[in-house]
């Protein structure tokens, strides 16, 4: 059977010179060259929800591939498809560097200028390894496969305006569906998730920072769960040690609970930190809350260009969600589309904080009335992004099974209201 090799290189001389290469070796099938981080993981996630197997057995990363780092890149590749053997070309063969790309998950290194006998020596013993898990994988082992879970950002255009609420809900509806899921506080120095659903746990996002390869059982150790069955990674008490947190780990944590649940949420708050751009560079699906009132909508679009300028998101990749909604007022969705240049959700989120007040006050949002419209409004949002199952799948709430009448339950989209 061939050797299925993919190349990720963005140099061009780079590109003929590996190419080339490749298709001396024997038994090897290269396939089109990816010439940047983004492309090949898209092209893996495409291949992996097709199946496993057409998966290609060997990736070789470039040390100059961008934009995320090659080491960075490697650990992602990993992390999110643990059947693939990645190798590292570079021109740096220290110890120093060797060491830390077998930490990323790198299962060769090979130096710069190429060598035939040492690269046919490192794509042979790297395909025999990646044919051994997926013989394993085929058996049933306990390892989560494919191009790993949706990660959805909620991030604000300003300090409340429903972000950590909408999150909150979100990964209630996700997990209430069937789907396994993780709801993650990103929003490291205010975050309140926790006081919204009335937990108090010792382990946060902190504890995960300074770890460089993080297993499924030093992921447990640090979420906690709760009765609804969302596993939670809680933001720091003391808020200053949010610093801890470096956007290098939080794309290690992300890819992590990427490759252990089926839905990851991240409440990202309304401040732009160093890991909460690269929770939202590495999303799916990246929300945007704002009120539908001229200080929000501005700061939207501020939020908009920021993040085009430091190439986190572009606007039409970015998706507006209309929070406290109103068919009286001025400022409807089709105009904040317009202003922001942005997607907008179809699901708009009526204004009716009577409805939460209660829940929100006593930390039990999770059992918030299935009557209200809010609720009802925020699990319709969830359907529409698509990280819920089928309506007539099982669910479950609370610990216990939903009736198909419940509304605000397994109902999507049952209350939509947009402007006109």
């Amino acid at each position: 059977m061939p050797t299925r090799i993919l190349p990720a290189v963005g140099d061009a001389d780079a590109v003929r010179s590996i190419t080339t290469l490749l298709s001396q070796l024997p038994d090897a099938e290269p396939v089109g060259p990816v010439a940047d981080s983004t492309q090949l993981i898209d092209t893996l996630a495409r291949l992996a929800a097709e199946s496993v197997d057409e998966l290609p057995e060997v990736v070789v990363v470039h040390e100059r591939i961008g934009p995320v780092p090659a080491l960075e890149l490697v650990r992602e590749v990993a992390l999110r498809f643990p059947a693939v053997g990645v190798i590292l070309v570079t021109s740096d063969a220290s110890p120093g560097l060797f060491s830390a790309a077998m930490d990323s998950g790198a299962r060769g290194l090979v130096a710069l200028p190429l060598s035939y006998e040492e690269l046919v020596s490192r794509v042979q013993a790297v395909a025999q390894w990646s044919v051994g898990v997926r013989r394993h994988l085929g058996h049933g082992g306990d390892v989560f496969t494919g191009a790993g879970g949706r990660v959805v950002t909620v991030s604000g255009a300003k300090g409340g305006v429903g972000a950590t609420l909408t999150a909150i809900q979100l990964a209630l509806a996700a997990q209430a569906s069937g789907h396994a899921t993780a709801l993650v506080d990103m929003d490291l120095q205010t975050g309140d998730v926790a006081s919204y659903l009335d937990v108090q746990f010792r382990r946060s996002v902190v504890d995960l920072a300074a770890i460089t390869d993080i297993s499924p059982r030093v992921l447990a150790d640090a979420v906690f769960r709760h009765d609804t069955g969302v596993a939670l990674l809680l933001a720091p008490g003391e808020g200053e040690r949010g610093e801890e947190v470096t956007d290098r780990s939080a794309r290690q944590i992300v890819s992590a609970l990427r490759s252990r649940y089926e839905v990851v949420v991240l409440d990202c708050g309304a401040q732009l930190s160093g890991a909460s751009a690269a929770a939202v560079e590495m999303a799916d699906t990246a929300l945007l809350l704002t009120t539908p009132d001229v200080v929000a909508v501005r700061a939207a679009k501020r939020t908009v260009r920021m993040w085009d300028r430091l190439q986190i998101r572009k606007a039409e990749e970015t998706t507006i969600v209309v929070n406290r909604h109103t068919r009286g007022t001025e400022i409807q969705p089709p105009l904040i589309q317009k202003i922001t240049g942005t997607a907008v959700a179809g699901t708009a989120v009526p204004a009716n904080f009577k409805e939460l007040q209660g829940a929100v006050d006593a930390g039990r949002v999770h059992e918030l009335d299935n009557r209200s419209t809010v609720k009802q409004a925020l699990w319709g949002l969830a359907g529409e992004l698509g990280i819920v199952k089928a309506p007539e799948a099982a669910a479950h709430r609370g610990g216990g099974r939903l009736r198909g009448g419940d509304r605000g339950s397994v109902r999507f989209g049952r209350r939509r209201e947009t402007g006109g």
